[in-house]
């Protein structure tokens, strides 16, 4: 795979930029598998036991609801030096303050997003194949989901399962760009989802799922640091 060719940007984004590349573990929030824990409650946590970034992503809230959990949400990564970013909804994450947004394929392409979200802001791109993230680089996203690796019934109309394949192919880039592994991840995968190139993963289930979050956390993180961050 040829090198890809940079995005251009007319903003500073290089201190978030700066962040996102030491990042190793991700979360992806969903209340409806946090077992009757609040979406706060499961950050904080989560961000206790060592999370880089969380995602808020709550499909059942109205948008006034989510707006303010997102307010919530950006005071705990504030105080824990984490990033926050919103799933597909840059006007949520401009009212929050949040660090950005993530689209999937079926959301506003990443220009479109810029402009609601405003300059100096990270905006992440599902991919489920190669061309994808091909794509999304050249739109000009600052990072890329990989998955789903294994099977997951986190979202509906779920992608069939990419398989390690994937995460081998973008790392066989020249300069793969800041991806995250997702999908059906658990402790127990984490290690050969390494072994394959991911340096970062992103999780949902095994984490906000977990008899003790701040617990699950810190073994991904444990997991995590035996493999070095090679891009």
């Amino acid at each position: 795979m040829p090198r890809l060719p940079l995005p251009k940007r007319t903003f500073n984004l290089s201190g978030l930029l700066d962040r996102l590349a030491a990042t190793r573990l991700y979360l992806v929030t969903d209340q409806s598998l946090s077992r009757g824990r609040t979406t706060t409650s499961v950050v904080e946590a989560a961000l206790k036991g060592g999370v880089d970034i969380i995602q808020l992503r709550e499909y059942a809230m109205t948008d006034w609801e989510m707006l303010n959990v997102a307010h919530e949400v950006r005071l705990l990564t504030k105080k824990h030096n984490a990033l926050f970013i919103v799933n597909n909804r840059p006007d949520i994450a401009k009212l929050a303050g949040a660090d950005g947004v993530h689209l999937g394929q079926d959301d506003l392409p990443v220009e479109e997003a810029r402009k609601i979200l405003g300059p100096g802001k990270l905006v992440g791109v599902s991919t489920h194949e190669i061309d994808q993230a091909h794509k999304a680089l050249v739109d000009g996203a600052d990072y890329i989901g990989v998955g789903p690796i294994y099977p997951t019934q986190t979202k509906k109309n779920v992608v069939p399962p990419v398989t390690l394949s994937y995460v081998k192919q973008v790392c066989a880039w020249k300069k793969a760009p800041p991806f995250f592994a997702i999908g059906g991840i658990k402790h127990q995968n984490a290690p050969a989802v390494l072994a394959a190139g991911a340096g970062r993963l992103a999780v949902v289930s095994a984490i906000v799922a977990a008899d003790d979050i701040q617990k699950a956390c810190a073994e991904f993180k444990e997991i995590i640091a035996k493999s070095p961050l090679k891009s």
